[in-house]
């Protein structure tokens, strides 16, 4: 039957098998909350469209479904471009889908007018275009998800003009059935069979595109070592004795990567969040592996080169590589040493943090999922932390926004109702996304939230003094984030040892709503 577009739109999404929305509503998109309810799609209020955009990337990143928002024309597409630009840097699939003024040209001084909404989304997302029929949003609905399952994943923006919501329209057509990916298969992998099989010292770099439960058993049967990216941690598995970790960004890492007679990237851009360099070090065969074109031509100048979604590649080259014998060039002793002494540096550059994440890893369940901040107790911890299984820790590694963690954590806990969730986040992030604590309380989130309060902007003070700059606008003002959080009607512990953080986490899993523990340098000295 006819309905508003708006109404239809939700419908629309529900038969993708969207179940979650996030946003705010506003004069301007209301006719798009017409049809939540009655499509069966659960709606989370945010208090800010930021915190909107956090919560879809988190629960896309937990749930491996594209997270959807829905915000008002003007300031709620401007708040919710950070987000957008940190899921285009971080491969996340997200739908945003806003109102926008019928007419810009012919009529000045509207409310919520912008000189070119799609436009300025444009630039923080795969793509960004305005549906001005109801055929045209439900083929960019259409196009969206298609991409979403056969494309590297990034946001994506529609826009629909507020008459066309109001107007009835005929439902969407059923989905279509989507594409394949671009898979490896057996014949693919025939160059990279020929290197392996003469290979001594073969290093696989995994990112967050490798995409694949088989990679420990692949690293064992082949005798191969292992290093990931910050966004690849818990691809081998915690324990894997020829495993170097997270520590890409390490310089001596560089000498590791040097000293392999093949190196194997999967799923990763190489990038300079990754890497912290120009080059990756290699003076051996580079295989680069990718599902993005655009990374197996970057200046690494890989000498084979696949695309192809890390999945299929690692099924592949597990089923072509039995039987294998395994390369002995590299030895437990030399991965122990060399992660000894960047665990070393880590604690060294920033003293202090590396007992408490010991201490707070042990604390929490295995399959905890952590959603973290820029913080530097999360950047010790994702040097530090072994990660037991794949995509169970998240932070914003690209675009690097503030504030991103309870957003993203409330986003992560939704779409894992049951499965502990747990956050990450220092003074001066909270104070970003703050308000979306209400959200949690009214979700009955059971959220550990770790609070780390060194009072400043630590990191940056510390570059300051390294440049030789006098620090300056590094210390704000903090609240009493204990009060605060009651406040909001979370619990609140400030524990006092070790021992007190350890119970006070293992209480937040099974609490009916978020707990803030707050932690400073001083008290778990």
């Amino acid at each position: 039957m006819k309905r508003p577009l708006g109404a239809q739109i939700s419908h629309a999404l529900k038969d993708r098998g969207v179940d979650v929305i996030f946003g705010i509503p506003g004069v301007h998109n209301q006719e798009m909350y017409r049809g939540i309810e009655e499509a069966g799609i659960t709606h989370v209020l945010a208090r800010h469209e930021q915190g909107a955009g956090f919560m879809a990337d988190g629960y896309a990143r937990a749930s491996g479904k594209p997270g959807v928002a829905y915000v008002i024309t003007g300031p709620g597409v401007c708040n919710i471009m950070t987000p957008m630009g940190q899921g285009y840097s971080d491969s996340v699939s997200m739908l945003v889908i806003s109102s926008c003024l019928d007419e810009t040209a012919a009529r000045k001084g509207q409310l919520h007018q912008m000189k070119d909404q799609e436009a300025a989304a444009a630039t923080v997302c795969d793509w960004s275009h305005t549906a001005h029929s109801p055929a045209a949003a439900y083929g960019l609905i259409e196009r969206a998800f298609e991409e979403f399952e056969t494309q590297r994943p990034r946001p994506k923006h529609i826009q629909v003009p507020i008459a066309q919501l109001e107007a009835d329209a005929d439902p969407a057509p059923f989905p279509n059935v989507p594409a394949l990916r671009t898979k490896a298969l057996e014949p693919d992998i025939t160059p990279v069979l020929s290197l392996l099989n003469i290979a001594q010292r073969p290093l696989f770099v995994l990112g967050g595109g490798a995409r694949s439960n088989l990679w420990r058993q692949i690293v064992t049967q082949l005798g191969a070592a292992s290093l990931t990216t910050y966004a690849g941690r818990g691809m081998v598995g915690a324990g894997y004795k020829l495993d170097f970790g997270a520590a890409l960004a390490r310089p001596g890492s560089a000498e590791i990567v040097a000293s392999a007679d093949l190196v194997i990237a999967v799923g990763t851009e190489l990038a300079e969040v990754d890497i912290w360099r120009e080059d990756l070090g290699h003076t051996a065969t580079l295989v680069r592996v990718d599902i993005d074109p655009t990374v197996l031509s970057d200046g690494q100048r890989a000498s084979v080169k696949l695309q192809a979604d890390g999945e299929s590649f690692a099924k592949s080259l597990w089923a072509a590589t039995e039987g294998f014998k395994p390369a002995t060039g590299w030895s437990e002793e030399e991965v122990a040493k060399a992660r000894a002494g960047w665990h070393a540096e880590t604690d060294m550059e920033r003293p202090g943090i590396v007992p408490i994440a010991n201490a707070l890893r042990e604390a929490m369940p295995e399959d905890t999922m952590i959603f973290s901040d820029m913080t530097q107790f999360a950047y010790v911890a994702k040097e530090v932390w072994d990660m037991h299984r794949p995509y169970h820790w998240h932070h914003p590694f690209g675009f690097g926004t503030l504030g991103y963690a309870l957003p993203a954590g409330i986003g992560g806990a939704v779409a894992r109702q049951g499965k502990p969730t747990a956050v990450i986040i220092g003074d001066y992030g909270f104070h970003y996304t703050m308000p979306e604590l209400g959200v949690a309380v009214e979700l009955g989130l059971p959220l550990p939230i770790i609070l780390w309060d060194n009072g400043k902007l630590k990191e940056i003070e510390d570059s300051m003094t390294r440049a030789q700059i006098a620090p300056n606008a590094v210390i704000a003002q903090n609240p009493d984030f204990c009060k605060l959080a009651e406040a909001f009607g979370a619990n609140s512990v400030a524990p006092a040892s070790l021992d007190e953080m350890v119970s006070a986490v293992q209480a937040a899993f099974s609490a009916n709503r978020p707990t803030l523990i707050y932690l400073t340098p001083e008290v778990l000295a």
